[in-house]
């Protein structure tokens, strides 16, 4: 188990981080990819964020622990490794310890998970944070989530197990989630049942409803459940960067 500084340790080195032109300090984006890994599709959303004067900062769960793309595949994607509970604790440490990048305003920063990413995300707002070993974290009453003003969610994995499901969130957190129609993971009530618990702790939550699949945003995707729609991900891109001016 690891203590908050000794996961920010795991995770920084794999750190990806645009800057935007000019001097800071800029606003700060965390992204947090889904099982897939950091994609193209990722690149373009961090240049987008780069381009409105933020700082995106992607954060690589997997690399960080030395994990291959297949062995994410096989055992992250299936759930049977790193749920959303445990990556929260990367959520968790990003939070805290991001603030002190060089350039980074500490006041203004925004969570954005895709899929498994959105999943720890969420799975953070229902922890209390105060007892050793939440989300395997030896000390997470030292989190500092002070200046976290909003998530950027597309496609988040709601389903069994994620702790969204069944348990309140124990802290708002405004934010833009993108629903897709045709999503395979998730049913329009799996979404809203999730989000409702959400705007009970006094989340202001926008959704999107987009006519696509899960993962819509990912180009070569050519599967019936999972397609890449270039329309629909220049509108989400369109979306995300409105969100983080909404934030500046």
């Amino acid at each position: 188990m690891d203590t908050l500084a000794e996961r920010w340790a795991r995770l920084k080195p794999s750190l990806v981080i645009r800057r935007p032109e000019g001097s800071g300090p800029f606003p700060v984006v965390l992204i947090f990819p889904g099982c897939g890994g950091v994609r193209s599709h990722l690149h373009r959303y961090a240049e987008a964020a780069a381009g409105v004067g933020w700082m995106a900062v992607t954060v690589e769960s997997f690399i960080a622990r030395g994990w291959s793309d297949a062995f994410v595949r096989t055992f992250v994607c299936t759930g049977l490794l790193l749920r959303g509970g445990r990556r929260a604790g990367d959520v968790m440490a990003a939070a805290t310890f991001a603030k002190a990048l060089p350039d980074a305003d500490p006041a203004r920063i925004v969570l954005a998970g895709w899929s498994h990413g959105a999943w720890a995300i969420m799975d953070l707002m229902t922890g209390k944070l105060e007892r050793r070993g939440e989300a395997m974290i030896a000390d997470p009453a030292n989190a500092d989530l002070s200046g976290v003003v909003g998530a950027f969610m597309p496609y988040p994995y709601v389903a069994f197990p994620a702790r969204s499901r069944w348990f309140r969130w124990r802290r708002a957190l405004d934010a833009l989630v993108i629903l897709p129609t045709r999503d395979h993971l998730a049913r329009r009530a799996d979404y809203e049942r999730v989000l409702n618990r959400a705007r009970e702790a006094g989340s202001e939550i926008e959704e999107w409803i987009v006519d696509a699949t899960h993962a819509f945003d990912e180009p070569g995707l050519t599967h019936p459940k999972v397609r890449y729609d270039p329309d629909a991900t220049t509108e989400a891109i369109r979306r995300f960067v409105g969100f983080l001016k909404a934030r500046t």
